[in-house]
């Protein structure tokens, strides 16, 4: 059977490159006679595919090494938890609230301490990225947490908060490898692999160093950053078979030019799939203009039957899974890094035919 154009939100399509070596390497990794499924976490060979990753993803992001990196269990969730236990030394939080995840984070912190919702658009359903006045910044806060792109309402942040000596902690979940960030700009980005790093089941967290050692004495092990660190991610066994697939994809960034140049090829897509949207008179853009995501594009045709209809044919034609989120419906297109531009342009060509029936 001929290939889909997926734009699931998560987990995601992945590189048929990197898919196709897996497939290779399934019952036998190189000359080991085994799958990286069956090896030891401990095992010398799987430890060079452990320090591969890490190092390709160094590379990839330009991580110093002043940061810890470490590929976890629990997903970007179970750092939402995390994220308190290890920082909140005063026990106080700033935190801007941009979408469910952002919400979903902020009860989370309400467990270990004082949470201070700097700006929020909830009430307007998320269409954009809430204004912040600095003015609103504790100082004393402990850290201030963003969440750097929307998967289910489809908006990103232009630019980032400035939050001096306060330390920024983003949940870049699903932006995260698909545009230029400076990582000396954060204490903390972290990440689930599902959307564009890899299967899902790990949180890639980046921590600067100094903020290491610092979690509370009812923090599960499995959950302490320095222990984690100190153990090369390996306090239990880790996520290993996503680790490995998480490195082919990212020796597939690699092969493209890394993130820089997939930045560029991510902007054409979303201008291509934005532009029809501006155009249409039946389609309609969710997300307010400034703040749009380049990575989960959300839209509506205004009518809930004619929404579903559009991806029920849409699949037929080899689109799949175009439904919007459950909590606010619509249609959207998830276009991370492995969705091509030939993907994207198909769904664009799909739409002009439905629009011309419809309208």
């Amino acid at each position: 059977m001929d290939r889909v154009f997926n734009f699931a939100a998560g987990p995601a399509a992945l590189p048929l490159e990197a898919l196709e070596r897996a497939a290779r390497e399934m019952t036998s990794y190189g000359t080991t006679g085994m799958s990286v499924m069956e090896m030891s976490h401990r095992s010398k060979m799987y430890l060079e595919i452990y320090q591969h990753t890490e190092q390709v993803l160094r590379e990839l992001m330009h991580i110093p090494d002043t940061y810890a990196v470490m590929f976890l269990h629990g997903g970007a969730t179970g750092q939402f938890a995390a994220i308190p236990m290890n920082l909140m030394v005063r026990g106080k939080a700033d935190y801007i609230d941009s979408g469910n995840f952002a919400h979903g984070a902020i009860s989370e912190a309400k467990k270990y301490g004082e949470v201070h919702v700097v700006a929020s658009s909830r009430e307007e359903n998320y269409v954009r990225i809430p204004t912040w006045n600095t003015a609103d910044f504790d100082p004393e806060a402990d850290y201030f947490y963003i969440t750097t792109n929307n998967t289910i309402f489809g908006t990103r942040y232009p630019c980032l908060p400035e939050t001096g000596s306060v330390p920024l902690v983003a949940d870049a979940s699903s932006n995260i490898l698909s545009e230029v960030y400076d990582i000396n700009k954060f204490g903390v980005l972290y990440a689930g692999a599902q959307k564009n790093v890899g299967p899902a089941g790990m949180a890639i967290v980046i921590v600067r160093k100094d903020l290491l050692g610092h979690a509370r004495p009812d923090t599960p092990k499995i959950m302490n950053w320095q222990l984690e660190a100190d153990a090369d991610s390996m306090v239990n066994t880790p996520p290993c078979y996503t680790i490995y697939m998480a490195g082919l994809c990212m020796e597939w960034l690699q092969a493209q030019g890394g993130v820089e140049a997939i930045e560029k090829i991510n902007i054409a897509k979303s201008q291509l799939l934005y532009d029809f949207l501006d155009e249409s008179k039946l389609f309609k853009p969710t997300a307010n203009k400034a703040f749009r995501s380049r990575m989960n594009v959300t839209f509506v045709t205004g009518d809930p039957d004619t929404d579903a209809d559009f991806v029920k044919q849409a699949q037929g034609q080899g689109l799949l899974n175009l439904k919007g989120h459950r909590l606010v419906g619509g249609i959207r297109a998830s276009i991370y890094n492995a969705m091509p531009v030939e993907g994207v342009q198909k769904l664009v060509n799909f739409m002009k035919e439905y629009e011309a029936k419809h309208v």
